[in-house]
């Protein structure tokens, strides 16, 4: 098994929660102000900036303040720690089901002699 990374948890901690995963989606067609992400969520501001906060804390954005507007994008390679552990999850269970696959076509060619 791989070495865990540490920001492995709030990575999925963070994409845990369908309000952080728009604004990632929007952050994904390109950088926003904070008030563009925040319009079509019905919360309070200062919620609103919670979700933007476990954003930041696990590298999936970044922020950027000019004057009295905070933008934000989305972090270069901010998923690579998700997609290498999904990924090795994946080979995981194909080799683990393929071994199962050929152990019942073993047990079907046993009981067909």
């Amino acid at each position: 098994m791989a070495k865990l990374d540490a920001r492995l948890d709030l990575h999925f901690a963070a994409l845990g929660d369908p309000t952080r995963r728009a604004i990632l989606s929007r952050l994904a067609r390109g950088p926003a102000s904070v008030s563009e992400l925040a319009a079509p969520h019905d919360m309070a501001l200062p919620s609103f900036m919670g979700h933007l906060k476990k954003l930041e804390d696990a590298g999936l954005i970044t922020t950027v303040k000019e004057g009295r507007v905070r933008h934000c994008q989305l972090a270069p390679d901010a998923f690579a720690p998700v997609q290498d552990w999904l990924g090795e999850q994946r080979a995981l269970w194909n080799g683990r089901l393929d071994r199962f696959d050929d152990y019942v076509a073993n047990l079907m060619k046993d009981r067909n002699r």
